[in-house]
């Protein structure tokens, strides 16, 4: 079963200093054999509606995906980090959730 196009998928992760981060996943790209996640981060007492298009920072992370769960991760390597962003500027490879 497809996703709403319209419903912003909202992830809740912890951050460096244990508090709770809230992003909305705009698209997952493959570089690589790879998944990145396009991410925008929000505040809780602002979580966006299915109309919401104002996006502010973009952040990108590694999803690691086991048979129960997705974690991110922070792209380190600056080669990395580049050849991914290059790919999502090109348009290479961009899979909508």
């Amino acid at each position: 079963m497809q996703q709403e196009q319209n419903a912003p998928q909202i992830i809740k992760t912890i951050g460096e200093q244990g508090e709770e981060i809230y992003m909305k996943l705009l698209e997952i790209v493959t570089v690589n054999d790879n998944d990145y996640a396009l991410l925008s981060l929000v505040e809780e007492d602002t979580l966006p509606s299915a109309d919401d298009n104002d996006e502010d920072e973009i952040v990108i992370m590694k999803m690691n995906k086991t048979d129960d769960e997705c974690t991110f991760e922070i792209i380190e390597d600056d080669d990395e980090f580049n050849i991914v962003a290059q790919a999502i500027t090109d348009g290479d490879e961009i899979e909508e959730e």
